[in-house]
């Protein structure tokens, strides 16, 4: 079994900060890459940042210069660092990863669970 677990959602005020986590736990060979999705009502669920297999980061361009994606691997884990934050931003925030739980087995994606950012005007 593998687990994505977010934490650090919450309300905020337009112009504040968040820090999103989320680790990854149980049997992973590797991560081939792991970022962040967002969900709004109404909208599709759209990228936001992240790390691709190439080990680089891509930004939406809504949150390019605000955002700012980092990781820690020997804890599975990457981190969003959320400034100048503005309305629209409201969503829920989710957790993806893209990995291999063994030497010789497929390449999966994982999802977490999603944790609400909400930017109050």
């Amino acid at each position: 079994q593998v687990q994505l677990v977010e934490s650090g959602g919450g309300l905020v005020q337009a112009g504040g900060s968040l820090r999103l986590s989320c680790a990854a736990s149980g049997t992973i060979f590797k991560i081939n890459s792991m970022g962040w999705y967002r969900q709004a009502p109404g909208n599709e669920r759209e990228r936001v940042a992240g790390f691709t297999s190439g080990d680089s980061t891509n930004y939406a361009d809504s949150v390019k210069g605000r955002f700012a994606v980092s990781r820690d691997n020997a804890k599975n884990t990457v981190y969003l660092q959320m400034n100048s934050l503005k309305p629209e931003d409201t969503a829920v925030y989710y957790c993806n990863a893209n990995l291999r739980r063994s030497r010789w087995g497929n390449d999966y994606n994982y999802w977490g669970q999603g944790t609400q950012v909400t930017v109050s005007s």
